[in-house]
This record gives structure tokens, sequence and C-alpha cells, in this order.
């Protein structure tokens, strides 16, 4: 019979050893449904006899990160206590006035400022020593790099990505081993990248949820939120309550995600004191301090149902299979299906014809099966790609040791999302409501092989009608964003291809030269585009070789009876306040909405935009123009001005 402390150490082992794989962004051995259960009965076991191992998770405040220069927290970063008592909050609120935020699941990060300017982003960690990330500072959003304040200054906050990113970041990755397992896993591993442009690519945000110090001071929590808005910092959603008001206000907030209004990760709320004076004459326990706050996660309700049948879906190279079961009632919605992630997962979870399943809505958003019983046989691993028709292939991963199905033609539709996703994109097609989930998903039902197979999917009107997510409107909107494309610009045509190298700055000099049918000609006569000015031999080759390829002529020849190219005039800008000018533009942009609008407005003034410093360029714009950054280095190598985009809007800007 186990004795409680070997007991005590089989769980702190399964937990540590889930927590090492969910922190380090791979595949998750079990839900947190699990790791909450086993973490709650480990507290437990402590508690009854005392018996507490150095490594047990009652004892940390999260996982090390690995890698980066390891730093000492200034303040701190202590665990809240958690509940899942609405009672528990209540009467930890006593007669006070208390903030309710939500609990994000992403990374905690905490930013210093000093005389008015970030000076260093430290994860969060250990709690005590984080992993020092700012030269991470211009690629994630949320906060500023400048501030009015000149004194000194400690903001913690989250690192999240929304679901949306996720889905769509996650569905693009075709190196199956950096696929992650949710958004949470994906901010954690994004943050661990030492190039700041993919980082950027990730969308990656920040939300402020505490203002832990400044010399000025400020006693409110809310006030400090406030405060924190004005110097240009996104921050969590929150809203005052106190103990009468916290049980309608924790369940409003939870309707908010049941009913999916929520595309920012959460796991849970947040309450905290508006007297942080108070909030800050609490004791500290273990890695709890008593008054700092109180995180409320909730219960996962579970259904028991039947498994129907395994549906496999392709996307990129990796065949997921998704159960699909009778319908049960979970969190105030009808759940029939949940992704089974891959081959270890269902065999961990014991999934077979015909078993009996155990389903949650984990964080009340995603359907997850967390176990499965009474399988009458084993479920047939399919052999041919449900989308291609290609031979199958069961890899196991090196790093994770997971069993993956994946389809063995390196042409198979499925493994080129990224091309779809571009074609249907606002510079591309511009066709709303295809998003790269909703491609995936037709691609598996066979309606989507190449892009003019999209100019078809009318013939499959009233199937997409009765898929889930889909309805009588949802698909009559789509239909008609598809129908308005047929009608397009060549420039933005001309992307949409997904021609290596070429973007809309190429296409729009092209256009310029000799319009849509002299780059028809070019193509067919294979004369090229290197003559165009700056384009460039390496940009021509990569056209002349794409268009040698079959697959891509005929792909071009059935759009091309699908849509109606515009007719066009593209003449360069004359006699704008950029005339003859070469600009680069780096970092952050605060007076234009984006990069792009800033660049479009300088090529309407008639100068050019660049990606990279060379003598030809006249102005790099950087709103840090005393950074260290590789571009300002080259500038000032080079005699090149660094204009701020205030200085630029001062003397070309409108």
């Amino acid at each position: 019979m186990e004795g409680y402390k070997e007991k005590c150490e089989r769980l702190v082992k399964q937990l540590n050893e889930a927590s090492e794989v969910y922190y380090s962004g791979g595949e998750e051995i079990m839900s947190n449904y699990e790791w909450d259960a086993l973490f709650d009965e480990l507290s437990s076991l402590e508690a009854e006899t005392g018996y507490i191992l150095p490594d047990s998770p009652t004892q940390k405040t999260g996982a090390e990160e690995g890698g980066g220069e390891r730093e000492p927290h200034e303040f701190p970063a202590l665990s809240l206590a958690k509940t899942k008592q609405v009672e528990e909050l209540v009467k930890w609120a006593e007669d006070k006035q208390v903030w309710i935020s939500w609990k994000l699941d992403g990374l905690t990060l905490v930013l210093t400022y000093d005389g008015g300017r970030l000076t260093r982003i430290l994860t969060r960690g250990n709690g005590t020593t984080g992993t020092n990330i700012t030269y991470l500072k211009n690629a994630i959003k949320g906060f500023p790099l400048k501030i009015k304040y000149q004194g000194h200054m400690v903001v913690r906050g989250e690192a999240a990505i929304s679901y949306t990113d996720f889905a769509l970041i996650n569905d693009t990755i075709e190196d199956d081993d950096e696929k992650y397992a949710n958004p949470r896993n994906l901010a954690s591993g994004t943050l661990s990248l030492d190039d700041p442009e993919k980082v950027k690519e990730r969308r990656v945000h920040f939300n402020a949820f505490t203002l832990v110090y400044m010399e000025q001071d400020i006693r409110s929590w809310g006030e400090r939120m406030k405060y924190l808005e004005e110097e240009g910092f996104t921050v969590v959603e929150r809203e005052r309550a106190d103990a009468g008001s916290l049980p309608e206000v924790v369940e409003r907030w939870t309707k908010k995600v049941e009913n999916g209004q929520m595309d920012l990760p959460v796991d849970g709320l947040v309450i905290c004191y508006d007297d942080t004076e108070y909030a800050a004459s609490g004791s500290v326990t273990g890695h709890h301090a008593s008054k700092a706050g109180y995180a409320f996660k909730w219960k996962d309700v579970s259904a028991q149902t039947k498994l129907l049948y395994v549906e496999w879906s392709c996307a990129a190279s990796t065949i997921s299979p998704v159960a699909v079961f009778a319908p049960v009632q979970l969190e105030g919605t009808t759940v029939s299906r949940a992704s089974l992630c891959n081959l270890s997962e269902m065999e961990r979870l014991g999934i077979g014809k015909e078993c009996d399943m155990e389903v949650i809505k984990a964080n009340k958003i995603i359907p997850k099966c967390i176990k499965a019983t009474n399988a009458r046989e084993e479920i047939e691993i399919p052999r041919t790609c449900p989308v291609c028709g290609a031979e199958t292939q069961i890899r196991t991963s090196p790093r994770s040791n997971t069993r993956t199905l994946h389809c063995t033609n390196p042409g198979c539709t499925a493994k080129h999302g990224k091309k779809f996703t571009r074609f249907v994109s606002k510079a591309g097609m511009d066709i709303d409501g295809l998003s790269i989930q909703t491609m995936l998903k037709f691609m598996n039902q066979g309606f989507l092989k190449e892009f003019a197979d999209i100019y078809h999917l009318w013939e499959h009107e009233e199937f997409i009608k009765q898929m889930e997510g889909f309805g009588e409107k949802s698909c009559e909107n789509m239909m008609r964003a598809i129908e308005k494309s047929r009608k397009v610009n060549p420039v933005n045509f001309i992307y949409a291809l997904c021609i290596p190298m070429f973007g809309i700055d190429a296409g729009k000099k092209i256009v310029m030269d000799g319009g849509f049918q002299g780059f028809l000609d070019r193509l067919e006569q294979k004369k090229g585009f290197e003559d165009i000015d700056g384009i460039g031999p390496e940009k021509s080759g990569s056209a002349l070789s794409w268009y040698e390829d079959e697959k891509n002529r005929s792909s071009l020849e059935a759009l091309l009876k699908e849509v109606t190219i515009e007719k066009v005039d593209i003449k360069p800008a004359e006699g704008g306040k950029c005339q003859g000018l070469t600009f680069v533009i780096t970092g952050d942009v605060r007076h234009y909405k984006n990069r792009d609008e800033f660049k479009a407005y300088v090529e309407s003034a008639g100068g050019k935009v660049t990606g990279s410093v060379t003598s030809k360029t006249n102005y790099l714009v950087n709103n840090d123009a005393a950074s260290g950054s590789a571009k300002n280095k080259k500038a000032r190598e080079l005699g090149i001005p660094i204009l701020t985009e205030e200085e630029f809007v001062s003397r070309f800007g409108a």
C-alpha cells in the first residue's frame, strides 16, 4: 500500500513534469482540470501530514524559463492565493472596496522605467529572478517606450496572444515540433525567441495589471490603473465592487467567457483591494502575500457522453484526430466535438471505438476530453490523407516523444495554408469570412485544392450551411464577399498569386511599367522584370522560376477565368514633399496608424520606402533615435540623418 510520503513524491513528480512541458511550449500531458485536481490532492495531503518536499509545486510561484540573462526582481513577483469558491472572495473582501479583473493566461512581465524611458523588461521567472528580454521592447505591443513621468517606476502585466492570432499562427507553422498547444504556450515560446522581427509577427500584447512602484504616491489601485492608461499602457479590463456585489459581478464576468465574448485567453478572475497601502500591509506566507490579491478559478463542469467517431483533419503537414461525440450541454452551449491533439494523446486518454468520454470546456472555452473508458476496440489510424489521398506516416518527435500522423505528399493543398491566407487577405483578393481555419475545413472536405476553387464554393453551399460554425447568414456573407472579389486591382491580384519575393511594391512597379497584360507578356516571353527600377535580377528570377512551374501556370490560368482584372492607371506622385527621397521606417509609429499608412503617405508624396539602410537612403525614421539598433548604427556610420516621427511630420508630413 502506498504511504503518504510515496504518494506526495508521486504527485510532485507528476505535477512538475506536466508543468515543465506546459511552460516550455510543448504538447500538454495533462489538462488544467487534471492538474488542478492533483494539485488540490497534494495540498490536502501536505496540510494533513506536514510532509512538504522542497520542489513541491505548492512552494513555487511558477516555472523558470531557460536561457537568457537571469536578473533579480527589484520587487518579488509573488503568486496569489487561489479559490474556486465565491464565498471565499466575499470573505476576503471584508468591508473594503475591491476591483475585479481578468486572470489572463499568458506570461507575466515586469517593466522598469527611469527618466521617462523603458530601461528593463524581465519575465517573472521563479518570482525572485527573471530573464531579461529588454531587446524585445519594440516587438511587444501594449506599453510605451517613453512616458511623461521622469522618476523610477515598475509596472507588472501579462503578455498574451489572442485566440484569433493563436489559431492563425499555429495553423501556418509547418514544422510540427514548433506548434503550440495553447495561446499561453505560444506566448511563452515566442518570448524566448532571439529575433525581434519574428516576435513582432506573433502579435504579443502586454496588459498591465498593477503599478508595482512609483515615487509619486497614488494610494488607489483604480487611480493607478487610470494613470497607466493615460501614460499609454494597455490596462487589463476591470470593475469596482464590494463584498455585497461580488457574487453578481463574478457571475456576469463568467458569462462573458461562457458566451464567447473573450478573445484573450483567461483562466480565472483576480480581485484586489483598492487601498494599496492596506494591500501592502499583509503577511507573506510561503510564496503568497495575504492581501496582495485573490485569484478565482472556475470549477470545471464535466459531462459524460459517448464517442461516435474520430474525424481526421489535415493542417500543414499534420493530420490531427478530432473526437465527434453525442452532443452534451456544457457551460450553456451544446458541444459535440473536441480536438484530441495527436496519437499520443489518444492513447493516453484511452480513446477507442464507441468509448465513454468525460468532456469539459477548458477555461470555459475550449472543449476537451479528459477521460475515456470502455472502448470496444482501437481506432483505425488512416493510411491516406483526407485531403489529397497520399500515404500517411507516423512520426515521433525527438523533443517530446509525441507521436503524430503526417501526409507524405509535399504538394498537399493543406500544407499551403500560408498561401491561401495571403490570397484572401486585404492586400490580396480581400475576401472577408475566409479564415485559415475555415479554409482548412473546406480542404478536408475536398472543396479547395487550388485558388480558383474558392470561386466554386457556391456549388457546396447547402453542405457548408450545415457545417459547424456556419449558418444561413454567415454562408451568404462569405459567398457575397467571394463574388465581390471577382473584380480586382491588378496590383492586389499579383500579390495574391504568392510569387516569392513579390509584394505590393513590386506589383505597383510592374503595373506602372506596362499594365497587367505587360506582366503576363513578360512571364510568357521569359523576359523578366529586372529592367524595371526597384525589381532587380533576384526578384525577376524568382517570378520566372515561379511561372516555369506547371502547377503555378495552371493555377493562374484557372484564376483568370474566374476574375476580372481592373484597368488602372498608376502614375508616380510628382511635386510632393518627399519627391525623390528614400526613407527607411523602423520601430513603432504613433502619428500614423501603422507603418503601411506611413509608407503610403511617403509614396503619395513622391518618396520611396525601403527596408534596409544603404548609401542611397536619405533619412531613417525611428522614434527611438538614441537606440543602439542595427539600423541606427548603420545610419550613423553612413552619416544618414535619423528623424523621429514628429520631426518627419514637421518637415515632410501631413
